[in-house]
């Protein structure tokens, strides 16, 4: 596959396949987008000046084809396009819930690649005032990237890596995982587990403020101190905590935490987990 490869964009008009084809646009790769929705159409129009095409007129020549697309409609359009690519074409996803629970075609002679955004770290070193509100990623701040290669070739790999780093760019570090490290990510490390955990902190604020902390108070209170205390367990600086604090933290633990909770990252449970998503 040559590294300038030509790209079939599908989902271009969405929150997703908007950053990535403005990223594009200024790389070396040919891309044909595709857009159903026409207020999609409309944003790309109006913000990128892209014009879409029809599904067979992106895939004529396209060797690679990214699914930017919800989790939901991955297996369907993945079906309906299956019939249409050339051997050696490469299907990219960018989450690994659908290719997790088995929702590619089994078409051996294609290739799968999955790249997900790590987003930018919570301690970094961005001094432009954009990049420090970019909060999401692929636009102003550095970010990290993990990929994998479901079937092919490192060559394969290497050109969808190539591709995932224009995407999500600028590019901090690249990973290589499996698809199941990837789907320990996330949904487990990711979302299960730290998106969970961080809608309980939001509801433990607000149930001071309820019991009459002043509402701006708690949250610089709370904010503050997840980051001195994140610095601290992630090892950002050397430090420990006080007597107090940890014997909080050995009270809180149980109190809050199932003794079973590290069972969410069984197959298992990642796999129920994913189900539910796609």
């Amino acid at each position: 596959m040559a590294a300038a490869a030509t790209i079939a964009l599908f989902g271009a008009g969405g929150k997703m396949g908007v950053r990535l084809a403005k990223n594009l646009q200024a790389s070396p790769y040919a891309v044909r987008h595709v857009e159903v929705g026409a207020a999609g159409q409309q944003r790309l129009q109006d913000e990128l000046g892209i014009h879409c095409v029809s599904v067979d007129a992106a895939l004529d020549g396209a060797n690679v084809v990214i699914l930017a697309v919800p989790d939901t409609l991955i297996g369907r359009l993945a079906a309906e396009i299956a019939p249409k690519l050339l051997p050696g074409t490469m299907v990219m996803t960018l989450d690994a819930a659908a290719p997790f629970a088995g929702h590619l075609p089994e078409r051996p002679d294609l290739v799968y690649f999955v790249a997900h955004p790590c987003h930018p770290p919570i301690f970094n070193d961005e001094t432009n005032p954009e990049a420090r509100r970019d909060f999401f990623g692929g636009a102003y701040a550095k970010q990290s990237i993990v990929s994998a290669l479901m079937q092919g070739t490192d060559e394969d790999f290497a050109v969808g890596e190539a591709i995932a780093k224009v995407i999500y760019q600028p590019i901090l570090r690249s990973y290589r995982l499996s698809v199941e490290q990837m789907a320990l990510l996330e949904p487990g490390l990711s979302e299960t587990v730290c998106a969970t955990l961080l809608d309980v902190m939001r509801e433990a604020m607000d149930e001071v403020v309820a019991r009459g902390v002043p509402a701006d108070a708690a949250r610089d209170f709370l904010l503050g101190h997840m980051t001195i205390l994140g610095a601290v367990i992630f090892k950002e600086i050397p430090g420990q905590f006080s007597d107090a604090c940890n014997k909080a933290i050995a009270f809180g633990k149980p109190r809050l935490m199932r003794d079973d909770w590290k069972q969410v990252f069984e197959r298992e449970e990642i796999a129920e987990s994913i189900r539910r998503i796609t």
